[in-house]
């Protein structure tokens, strides 16, 4: 993703899968604890859904939205954790596991373990901080 992004400016855009199909609008940002840096976007997948957290660093923001580069399938089946809270490393971990990611600093196939710092939203960037966000 650009690192120079407000992650702010996320909140309330559309997010597509990989295949330029619409799989929700972003509600959170939640920034990495040791960097400040955006690193998982929260997901409205639906009406009645919930969100889905999707990694900041291989997506792109484009004109139109957020494109995630993974199936929506995938992104759907991601789990869950409810939005507005930090993100532990063990739920961190998860997320890495599922979308099949490396860790942040390892050089294996992202099998380590998560480094005891997790993730938190951005500052104005969680609840009731754009269109999008649960009310």
């Amino acid at each position: 993703m650009q690192t120079d992004i407000d992650p702010r400016s996320l909140i309330g855009r559309k997010a597509f899968d990989r295949d330029g199909a619409k799989i929700g609008t972003v509600d959170e940002v939640y920034l990495d604890d040791a960097t400040g840096e955006p690193e998982w976007a929260a997901v409205r997948t639906g009406f009645f859904g919930r969100d889905a957290f999707v990694p900041l660093e291989p997506s792109r923001v484009e004109d139109e939205g957020l494109r995630v580069p993974y199936e929506r399938a995938l992104i759907k089946e991601a789990p869950g954790f409810g939005v507005g809270r930090h993100l532990s490393p063990a739920q961190e971990l998860q997320l890495y596991h599922h979308y099949g990611l490396r860790l942040p600093g390892s050089t294996g196939s992202g099998d380590g373990e998560p480094s005891g710092e997790g993730t938190g939203s951005a500052p104005g960037a969680g609840s009731g901080a754009g269109p999008g966000s649960p009310g």
